[in-house]
C-alpha cells in the first residue's frame, strides 16, 4: 500500500500539542472588522483546540 499524503491545507492551519490534541484558529478574525467589538476580536485572536467530535476527521486529513 503507498504512503498517505497530508492534505497540504490542513498541514497549514492545524498544529498538534505535546499530548496529541490539535490547536486551530478561530474563524471570523479575517476581514468586516469594523462591527465587530474589541474584546470579541480579542477572543478570537487566541488560538483554540478542535472539538472532540471533529478530532477524527482532523487526524484523518494529516494522517496520524
Amino acid at each position: 500500500m503507498p504512503k498517505l499524503k497530508t492534505k497540504s491545507g490542513a498541514k497549514k492551519r492545524f498544529k498538534v500539542t505535546g499530548t496529541g490534541k490539535i490547536k486551530r484558529k478561530n474563524a471570523f478574525k479575517n476581514h468586516i472588522l469594523t462591527k465587530k467589538e474589541t474584546k470579541q476580536k480579542r477572543r478570537l485572536g487566541n488560538k483554540s483546540l478542535v472539538h472532540k467530535a471533529d478530532m477524527n476527521n482532523v487526524k484523518d486529513m494529516l494522517v496520524l
